[in-house]
């Protein structure tokens, strides 16, 4: 929910949340987590809302029903009943995982960096509205990081200084006055942020603080109060509800998934959009992490790892035969396993992904194995005399299977 949202004012949402997974007969039951755990175990804001939902076995499911259908009725149902906040869907533990991967609550995420909060915020609405063009994205949503309103004082010294006060004299009467109107337990003091390069303080304080009044000595030895708008300027704007950090730098996160399409050309697609329409100025950049950031390093693993497997196989293979021909024949069912794995996920509408690419390496050692078998059993069959045609069918009728 909004960042800015308090735990009182949450709760109604989180009970319609509730109630709209319960009107779905698939959904055994519903536990929802408001704000963060007491122990401090979560950094997560007042407004995360988190809830748990299982779901009944795929069998008693109407028929056509999928999980991916079930998402897609949620997402419209909760997009209806609760404009502007943003939801994500995910497996149990699995959004541990991704959050500690993307470094957000979303499967990726795209993280602008740079100086500027306000510009920041500007460069993420225009991004999200060129990935919210894009198919196969979805859970799309800004972790917006302006927001909260803020009373500025900017002390004045010129003016503090008549009075024979300094900065110092008018903070502590701002948080005595603060302190005995909201007590909070801990001496009284606000929540008051430093503002170092406009030597001011960003209180959080209700319209009526304004009205505090500072106590100065006369000349005369008597105590006399002046309001606080006469020895310093203020003004109420939005201010940072939430700054993420990363390597000491500002950003924003823009958090998404991707259903219905693989990830990687749905990336790309989002990056040439945003290459195209979106411009970046001079100290910003542009870092995709999540799922996304996993699959490119793997994909450069594997692109290093593979060759190199092969190599090591063709040596074996010379090593057993003692026949560079002999190995290379070996080796000649993998592009044909290729060619099988690339239908069979053709077939099955599945996009090639890195648990894809280890199936494929496993099915080279299958192929690399039934080769073996065939070409020993046919050099076994050739030194016993049989010719070699006679040899071949032999072995291709007996030595089929992997293992036997």
């Amino acid at each position: 929910m909004p960042m800015t949202m308090s735990l009182d004012a949450g709760t109604e949402a989180t009970r319609k949340m509730r109630e709209i997974l319960l009107r779905h007969p698939e959904v055994l039951t519903v536990v929802s987590q408001h704000g963060r755990p007491d122990n401090g175990s979560d950094a997560s804001p007042l407004s995360n809302v988190e809830l748990f939902v299982p779901l009944k076995n795929f069998d008693e499911w109407p028929r056509g029903l999928t999980k991916d259908k079930l998402t897609e009725q949620l997402q419209r149902e909760f997009s209806d009943a609760l404009p502007g906040v943003g939801f994500n869907f995910s497996q149990y533990i699995q959004d541990n995982v991704e959050e500690s991967i993307s470094g957000v609550k979303g499967a990726n995420s795209v993280k602008i960096i740079g100086p500027n909060l306000q510009k920041l915020e500007d460069l993420a609405t225009q991004v999200s509205g060129q990935m919210a063009g894009v198919k196969g994205i979805a859970d799309l949503g800004v972790f917006r990081v302006l927001g909260q309103p803020n009373l500025n004082i900017r002390i004045d010294r010129e003016k503090t200084a008549r009075f024979g006060l300094n900065t110092g004299d008018v903070n502590t009467a701002i948080q005595a006055r603060w302190g005995r109107r909201h007590h909070d337990g801990a001496g009284g003091r606000p929540p008051v942020q430093p503002d170092r390069s406009l030597r001011a303080l960003v209180p959080q304080f209700a319209p009526g603080d304004r009205a505090i009044k500072v106590g100065y000595q006369t000349p005369s030895g008597a105590t006399a109060y002046i309001p606080l708008n006469e020895l310093a300027d203020m003004s109420v704007d939005t201010g940072a509800s939430y700054i993420y950090h990363e390597g000491t730098k500002r950003f924003i996160p823009i958090k998404f998934s991707v259903r219905g399409r693989d990830l990687g050309s749905t990336v790309q697609e989002s990056q040439q959009r945003i290459a195209k329409n979106v411009q970046l100025p001079p100290g910003y950049r542009m870092v995709w992490a999540g799922e996304f950031e996993d699959l490119k390093l793997a994909q450069q693993r594997l692109a290093l790892v593979v060759p190199i497997s092969l190599v090591l196989i063709l040596m074996l293979l010379y090593a057993l035969f003692n026949s560079l021909k002999d190995a290379l024949l070996a080796l000649s069912g993998i592009p044909f396993a290729i060619g099988g794995g690339v239908l069979a996920l053709f077939f099955a509408g599945l996009p090639f992904s890195i648990s894809a690419a280890i199936g494929f390496i496993s099915l080279f050692g299958v192929s690399v194995m039934n080769g073996i078998l065939l070409i020993t059993y046919y050099n076994q069959l050739r030194m016993g005399g049989d010719d070699s045609v006679s040899s071949m069918f032999k072995a291709a009728e007996q030595r089929m299977r992997p293992c036997s």
